[in-house]
This record gives structure tokens, sequence and C-alpha cells, in this order.
């Protein structure tokens, strides 16, 4: 996807803000981008037509359910055509427990991220995706044990990652 808007230091100052903390409210976030609330929010609305915010979200703890596990699962497909590749894309992101998809390359096809409630849930998640469809041949699934860090964000051009 290409972009055709400029981002300044304080469309920058705005989205670290906002990547921390989604729930700021306009004037807070003005506040703590120094600018006035009426710049937050015209500037705000700007980035979000241009695409470059996708949208707002809350995460919840992974420790709120009490129990559940994390699989990482690296899938390799038969076929690969252009068609293969987005039906399978389709089927899995239309998945609630699917919580990341990603075409990847080399290696195995796709890298998802998906949430079970436990390993029956797995399995029974598993025999949907993965048996069920003919042109995955095959899967390997790694449990996270830990999860030691989790930071969707993109970081300013100018500064290195957090």
């Amino acid at each position: 996807m290409e972009f055709s808007i400029e981002l300044d230091a304080i469309d920058w100052r705005l989205l670290d803000l906002l990547q921390a903390d989604a729930s700021l409210t306009n004037q807070a976030l003005a506040e703590a981008a120094h600018v006035s609330p009426a710049t937050a929010l015209r500037r705000v609305k700007r980035l979000r037509e241009a695409g470059v915010v996708e949208r707002f979200t809350v995460l919840l703890a992974p420790a709120f359910a009490g129990r559940g596990l994390t699989a990482l699962c690296e899938v390799s497909l038969d076929r690969q055509g252009a068609e293969h590749l987005d039906a399978f894309e389709a089927r899995v992101v239309a998945e609630a427990a699917v919580q990341q998809c990603w075409r990847v390359s080399p290696g195995p096809d796709f890298m998802l991220a998906v949430w079970a409630p436990d390993m029956p849930g797995y399995l029974a998640l598993s025999q949907r995706l993965f048996t069920q469809d003919a042109n995955v041949r095959n899967v390997k699934a790694f449990f996270a044990t830990r999860r030691a860090k989790f930071a969707p964000t993109v970081p300013a051009p100018d500064r290195p990652a957090r």
C-alpha cells in the first residue's frame, strides 16, 4: 500500500502517543503532544482518512481468561498459486481464534498466531483450519510458554524501535 501523505514531527508525536494509549481523550492527547485540541483532532482525522491509522483497539491481558494458549503455526500449502494463497488466507482471517496471519517467504507460506482456550480447543481449531483443507501440506505449531514482549508499534523514522 502506498501513502500519499507526508508526516512531520507533530504527526509522529501524535502517532507515538496513540500507539502507547489509544484511549487518550483528544484533550489529553493534545496536551501530551504540545498542540491545541483542534490541531490534534484535525491531524488524527487526517491520519485516519489517509489510512495511516487502521483502527483503534483494546488489548486484553493474556491472563484475563485465566487459561488459554497461544500457538504460532507455520503453514505450508501444496499449491501456491495466487488463488490458493488467497483462498487459504480468506479462511483463516475469518476465524476469530486467528489473531495474526502473515504470508511469509522463504519457508512456509503462512505464519499464524492463534489463541485457543485449551488443548481440545486447539485441536478443534486445527481440524477446521488445517486437516479439512486438502491444500494444507504441513503445519508446525509452537506453543508459547511465556510472552516476553508484545509491542505492535511502528517507531518514528528518526528513532530506534523500543
